[in-house]
């Protein structure tokens, strides 16, 4: 039949009866004569826990250690699981990323896969067993245990699926699949039957929760077939694909709201060639990602420039440009992080005018003020004062989904 990689996140292997329960969903679809390679999560807060046990020995731990340390999350889990298999009366076996063979790159914490070495799990499908895998980890060149950083579970899944030429990759996690936005927060929100690659791309990167955007790039990459669906309702998930049914009557597939923002302004730069190139090789230095970018037009002999990072970036990216002042030029340089991002997404918005301005129509008439825009063909974002974030959210929701109805 279809070899298919499932994969469970942390609350899905919470504890003993969470675990059972991903054993007999593992083991109902082998019953089914699928061939199964799962990849399990560390359970619920055990990473976190194991980050504080590190803080409590030695706050300043090297990333190597810290790498060996929060490797054994998972493969508590997946031992655990395996138990519970064979006791079903299945032949399963663990195996830890490196006996997977994932092999990645030497970035301790957040470490890329370079390729994976498929010969033992094969083989161990080969004998008609159900294998897991410790999600979030791998190998490096020097026999190191690597992590793969957030969201590395659902990476490590999506790069199996790839490699094995796997016919399904399934994703379970706490809620049915990808909303129209977070049903947890938001009122009136809907599952989506299905969903575009690069929809999924811009809601996953943008603050939405269900699948991390590396795993959907890896997933776009390499076509692999992707289900996002709950480990606790048994209802049928969301289709994560290349091409849609009704992608050009869709004008928005969903509203996003990221909280991890932080805004740089630098005000009175003088404006001339090559300023924005310093500020910006100052900060790619510095490892610090920069999202929105807005330039003012220059009058007087100087501008304005301000720009987004993650927020706990904020204070290291106001730091860099304060000892940087002479050499950009800056009179003063500003930080507010106590705003969020609210985006909208949808495939459709490239061919039909008017989506952004619903949008701001939505934010006006909630009272809520706007502080910075960026576009795209298939998305818009906009910066809102924190305490705003999820009026806006909702208001935005409410505007498109009870009038175009397009979930």
């Amino acid at each position: 039949m279809a070899l298919i990689v499932q994969k469970f996140g942390g609350s899905s292997v919470a504890d003993a009866d969470k675990i059972r329960n991903v054993a007999r969903i593992i083991t109902e679809t082998y019953r089914k004569g699928h061939s199964v390679v799962a990849v399990l999560s560390a359970q619920g807060d055990t990473t976190d826990d194991l980050i504080e046990k590190a803080r409590e020995i030695n706050p300043k731990a090297s990333k190597r250690e810290m790498d060996m340390l929060l490797s054994t999350g998972e493969q508590i889990s997946i031992s655990l699981c395996v138990m519970a298999i064979e006791r079903m009366g299945y032949q399963a076996i663990s195996l830890t990323g490196w006996q997977a063979g994932m092999l990645t790159d030497s970035a301790y914490s957040a470490a890329r896969i370079k390729r994976i070495r498929t010969e033992r799990i094969q083989k161990e499908l080969d004998k008609k067993k159900i294998v897991l895998v410790a999600g979030f980890q791998g190998i490096n060149k020097y026999d190191d245990v690597t992590t793969l950083g957030r969201g590395g579970s659902d990476t490590s899944a999506v790069a199996l699926a790839a490699a094995l030429h796997a016919d399904l990759c399934q994703i379970y996690t706490d809620v049915d699949g990808v909303y129209t936005a977070d049903p947890r927060t938001v009122r009136g929100a809907r599952k989506l039957d299905e969903i575009t690659y690069d929809e999924m791309l811009e809601l996953a990167s943008l603050g939405a929760q269900v699948l991390h955007n590396r795993s959907v790039e890896m997933a776009k990459r390499y076509n692999v077939n992707l289900e996002v669906l709950s480990s606790f309702s048994g209802n049928p998930g969301t289709q994560v694909k290349e091409v849609v049914k009704h992608m050009e009557k869709t004008h928005v597939s969903g509203v996003a709201k990221d909280k991890n923002v932080a805004r740089i302004a630098l005000v009175g730069l003088e404006d001339r060639p090559g300023i924005a190139f310093k500020i910006f090789s100052l900060l790619a230095k510095e490892n610090i990602n920069v999202d929105i970018i807005l330039q003012s037009i220059g009058r007087d002999g100087s501008k304005d420039i301000s720009f987004t990072v993650a927020r706990d970036d904020g204070q290291r990216a106001r730091e860099v440009m304060e000892e940087n002042r002479e050499v950009i030029g800056c009179r003063s340089v500003e930080l507010n992080d106590q705003i969020a991002k609210i985006s909208i997404v949808g495939a459709g918005m490239a061919h039909n005018a008017g989506v952004a301005c619903k949008m701001f129509e939505a934010l006006y008439s909630a009272g809520i003020n706007i502080n910075m825009i960026s576009t795209s063909e298939i998305k818009v974002s906009v910066l809102v004062d924190e305490r705003d974030a999820d009026r806006a959210v909702q208001a935005v929701h409410d505007r498109f989904f009870d009038e175009f109805g397009n979930a």
